[in-house]
């Protein structure tokens, strides 16, 4: 999360915004002192463009979608585990106008490994925990047709769904 580049190993000593190993050690997206880095904080709550691998990639005007946003788009459309083209997913179709998002079950990377992929979707959104400074909310779901909203380690690899911005 914050990350624009994909890399080998997803861990707190290779994350960018980490100091070392410890989570208590984050130096940037900190709204509490007892995370930061010799207690620092900035209180940014949203990925900076900069850090929005979604701006990065497909340029200005295009973002990673906020939690509130995922929360939204989960309460307008009906949800059913699907397969396209041999990929396992989600089809998200909304209640309003009839249209459709497919969603991958990509997994997820943890250190050097690649988990769940096939049975388990996770989406980062661009919004830090609110209340864990080392945490950043996600969107997930499974093939059971769960779908949860959480805060996860920042440094875990998860996959991200670009969205337009009128910004």
């Amino acid at each position: 999360w914050g990350e624009t580049e994909p890399k080998a190993v997803y861990d707190w000593v290779t994350y960018k915004y980490c100091n070392n190993a410890d989570i208590k050690n984050i130096t940037k997206y900190c709204n509490d002192p007892e995370y930061g880095y010799n207690g620092f904080t900035d209180n940014l709550t949203t990925l900076e463009a900069m850090d929005d691998a979604a701006t990065i990639k497909l340029g200005r005007g295009t973002r990673m979608p906020t939690a509130d946003e995922w929360r939204e788009l989960i309460a307008n459309t009906t949800v059913e585990w699907t397969q396209v083209s041999g990929v396992n997913g989600r089809r998200l179709t909304s209640k309003i106008n009839g249209r459709s998002l497919f969603l991958p079950a990509a997994g997820r990377r943890v250190g050097s490994e690649l988990r769940d992929a096939g049975g388990y979707g996770c989406y980062w959104s661009s919004s830090l925990s609110a209340s864990y400074g080392y945490r950043a909310e996600r969107f997930d779901f499974r093939d059971d047709g769960q779908n949860s909203y959480y805060a996860d380690d920042r440094y875990q690899g998860r996959s991200v769904r670009p969205v337009h911005s009128a910004r």
